[in-house]
Formats: structure tokens, sequence, C-alpha cells
């Protein structure tokens, strides 16, 4: 049925979107609110997909699985350690790593320093990308989870590769985490914009 649902959808790259071209081994960051929307287009790249060690996360790897994306179970309470050596490996092969950096439970847009400690430790980029729906229902959750209704127009932007230097100072790494949280909003500003509707935040 979400198959469906998601066949249904018109998504398309704003102007200035990148992903092709870019050298494998990254990390891609989205809003953990955000994941649904562009769960068809991306499948072809075979990410891998950091999900939490809860209920929620369990939904989220067989609905992934069953788009073809590898999962990661794991997150800062139960099972990081693991998580992170997997997630290491995977860039080491030049695999990609999608991470959302306000999950596994919020608040909701909210970034703590672990995106761009890991960036920093391993020299692999972050790459934001951004989601903007036109009709969506949202649901009453810590990310006011969206998923698109049938036919809805779905935009996606890939903002510029943030990368921190292994020599960063913990100012740096304020300085990098705020400059991520600023471009995935700023990339979903773009994505509304181009659909004519306000932002959802």
């Amino acid at each position: 049925m979400f198959g469906l649902l998601a066949r249904s959808w018109r998504v398309e790259r704003i102007e200035g979107a990148r992903f092709e071209g870019l050298e494998r081994g990254f990390i891609l960051a989205l809003w953990h609110g955000r994941m649904l929307l562009g769960i068809r287009e991306l499948r072809a790249e075979r990410l891998h997909v950091l999900v939490s060690m809860s209920g929620d996360g369990d939904v989220s790897e067989a609905l992934l699985q069953n788009f073809g994306y590898t999962v990661v179970r794991g997150s800062r309470s139960r099972g990081g350690a693991r998580a992170l050596r997997e997630m290491l490996g995977i860039l080491g092969e030049g695999g990609v790593v999608v991470i959302t950096p306000d999950g596994p439970r919020g608040p909701r847009h909210t970034m703590n320093p672990g995106l761009a400690w890991m960036a920093k430790a391993t020299g692999y980029p972050v790459l934001p990308l951004g989601y903007a729906v036109d009709r969506a229902w949202r649901l009453k959750s810590w990310d006011r989870f969206t998923i698109p209704k049938p036919f809805a127009r779905v935009r996606l932007a890939f903002g510029e590769p943030v990368r921190v230097p292994r020599e960063a100072t913990p100012e740096d790494m304020e300085r990098a985490t705020e400059s991520i949280r600023e471009r995935l909003l700023e990339l979903e500003r773009r994505g509304f914009a181009s659909l004519g509707t306000e932002p959802d935040f």
C-alpha cells in the first residue's frame, strides 16, 4: 500500500541540487521527520541509514529494507558504539551513510555535535538534504513526521558539502554544527518557496 502511495508523488530536484559526481564516502544529513519523502528516488544510491533501537526503529527498518536500503541500528542510548564502528567501515569503503541529526528523540530541528564530530574524525563531508511538500499529513509526534498525500508535489534540494578539518577546535565544531543546521533549514525554505507554500516550521 505504501509503495502505491509513494509512486503517486511527483518528486523534483530543484535547481542547484547536487548528488551525482560527488566523491563517494560521505554523510547524508536530513531531518528525522522527512525520512519518507525521497524514499523511492534515492533507493538506487545504495544508502546505509542509521535507525534507532526502538519500536519506531523496527517499523522504519522494515520499510527501508523493503525499498532496498541497508539499515544500521543504534543510537546514543543503545548500540551507539557498534553502530559507529559499522558506519566508519561503510564510509571507509566509499559508502554513503544517512543520519537524521535531530533524531531519534528531538527536539525537532535541534542538533547535537555528534554529526560534526563524525565528519571531523573521519574526514568525510556532510551533505545536507532538504525536503518540502505541498500537501501532507503531519503526525503529532515530536518531529511532525511528514507523509505526503496522494499525488503530492515533493521538492528535494542538496546543499554544499560541509567539511570539518581534523584540527577543528570545540568552537569550530559548534560553528560546523550550526552551519549544517542552517543549511538544512535554508534548503527546505527554498523547497517550499518553489512550491509556492510557506514552510511548516
